[in-house]
């Protein structure tokens, strides 16, 4: 027996051995042009075990992805512009809530805000706590969490030039979202120049409108807020008023809904905790924060900075004191909320906020 037909006889299959000599056959009997159609055969085969496995692979694949589990829904928070709530921003600018699953809304005006909370398209939301209560007393069953700031001086009643006095009002229009936010520092400003709701044209004009409104003179003076305030006051608008006069009215609170309390806790404390780190940022480094939250707002670093000056941003201590104590401020002024409510006809019912809010989601520390 020759070295090769040893070889052979030790194949390890029947398979291996018949290939190999119709291999050598053809190599040696076909022709050139035969050859070239045995490869391409050899070719097709080879291409049909590839897309087997490729097929085999795939559905291993589609078999895995199925049995992962979903990715986890974001907590969704809603927002519109506002300086005090670009705090939120600006910790998603420094990456504070990357491979996080959150979510901030970007919404035009509070009455959007309002309907999205309302609708439960929204998890969240940045609200005055005016804003919030009618929601309460609507039967949603709403949080509070944090306090992000305090206006005093944020909100404005701003009037064309020439208007020197809240009563030179009488018989003009005046713009306002329809909000109890917008009703609070109208009546307010009423009041302080000795005039009633009667006495003048209410327009109503949400925040989102309110600098065309004001530039094409279809009111006479418009109940504004910041940014806006700050863009009028660089054309020439007077302030007849503002949240200065009425001190611990309009309060700037996280709410959230009671169901995602449970099932959005972790979330929770990464948006709070990046709260406060985005807000040490801001005390330590004004000008890059400013640089940074100004474009959502369309306004400069300069203006920017300067609309903080009507607002107070409360720390984590502060945060703490406001719910603490026999007498703490928070519960005092949102008591005195639902009763100036009442009286003003914002509110049908009376409601209690003694449990509005839950404290647990602040960090024992700062980040």
């Amino acid at each position: 027996m020759g070295y090769s037909e040893v070889m052979l006889s030790r194949r390890p299959s029947k398979k291996i051995y018949f290939r190999g000599i119709c291999a050598v056959a053809f190599s040696r009997q076909i022709s050139p042009c035969h050859k070239a159609q045995f490869t391409t055969v050899q070719t097709s085969l080879f291409g049909e075990k590839l897309s087997r496995l490729s097929f085999s692979a795939f559905c291993l694949f589609i078999c895995l992805a199925s049995c992962s589990p979903p990715p986890e829904a974001p907590l969704r928070v809603g927002a519109k512009q506002w300086p005090g709530y670009e705090i939120l921003f600006l910790a998603r600018s420094l990456g504070f809530y990357e491979n996080r699953p959150i979510r901030l809304v970007e919404l035009t005006s509070a009455t959007e805000v309002v309907h999205a909370l309302r609708s439960e398209m929204i998890e969240a939301a940045v609200l005055t706590l005016d804003e919030a209560l009618p929601l309460i007393q609507d039967g949603i069953d709403l949080k509070v969490v944090l306090v992000l700031d305090i206006s005093s001086g944020g909100n404005a009643l701003m009037a064309q030039p020439g208007t020197e006095s809240i009563s030179a009002l009488r018989g003009k229009r005046i713009g306002v979202e329809n909000t109890a936010t917008g009703a609070i520092l109208l009546n307010g400003a009423l009041e302080a120049g000795g005039l009633t709701v009667s006495d003048i044209k209410v327009i109503p004009i949400t925040v989102d409108e309110h600098e065309d409104a004001y530039r094409t003179g279809s009111v006479d003076a418009i109940v504004t807020s910041e940014p806006v305030k700050t863009k009028l006051l660089s054309e020439g608008a007077e302030i007849l008023f503002d949240s200065s006069q009425i001190p611990g009215r309009i309060i700037n609170v996280l709410v959230v809904h009671s169901s995602a309390l449970r099932s959005k806790r972790e979330p929770l404390k990464a948006l709070i905790s990046g709260w406060f780190r985005a807000l040490a940022h801001f005390h330590r480094a004004p000008l890059d924060s400013a640089q940074r939250m100004a474009p959502r707002l369309g306004i400069n670093a300069e203006d920017m900075l300067e609309s903080f000056s009507g607002i107070q941003l409360p720390d984590l201590e502060d945060n703490c004191t406001l719910h603490a104590g026999d007498q703490p401020f928070f519960l005092i002024s949102a008591r005195r909320l639902v009763d100036l409510m009442l009286e003003q006809g914002l509110l049908s019912q009376g409601i209690s906020v003694d449990n509005l809010v839950d404290g647990t989601f602040l960090p024992k520390e700062q980040p």
